[in-house]
């Protein structure tokens, strides 16, 4: 079956970084499209970052450009998100995402997605 395991959260102060790491398996995965996202509680899901199959064209939300970076090797069927500088503001939830469609939609949201892993708890004391 498919399976997203997503490692790398954890506690880390304020101006802190964090590497995401994101295991796929059960799809064929230079075929996605591979996207993190983040829910705070009593917040909508919003789109973190997406890093297209194999061409390297890439999302950003403005919220974390110039301090989170995306990445993906093919070979060991996995991505990662570097985030540097991090906020107490960065809390939540992040959640790895596969799927075939890259539209605003999908990258903002996450609605379109074809597969979704569990998550990984991102806290950032300030």
């Amino acid at each position: 079956d498919v399976q997203l395991q997503a490692s790398g959260g954890g506690l880390v102060q304020a101006g802190g970084s964090l590497r995401l790491s994101c295991a796929a398996s059960g799809f064929t995965f230079d075929d996605y499209v591979m996207g993190w996202f983040r829910q705070a509680p009593g917040k909508e899901r919003e789109g973190v970052s997406c890093i297209s199959s194999n061409d390297g064209s890439t999302y950003y939300a403005d919220s974390v450009k110039g301090r989170f970076t995306i990445s993906r090797d093919n070979a060991k069927n996995t991505v990662y998100l570097q985030m540097n500088r991090l906020k107490p503001e960065d809390t939540a939830v992040y959640y790895c995402a596969a799927g075939r469609l890259h539209t605003i939609e999908v990258v903002t949201t996450g609605n379109g997605m074809d597969y979704w892993g569990k998550g990984t708890q991102v806290t950032v004391s300030s």
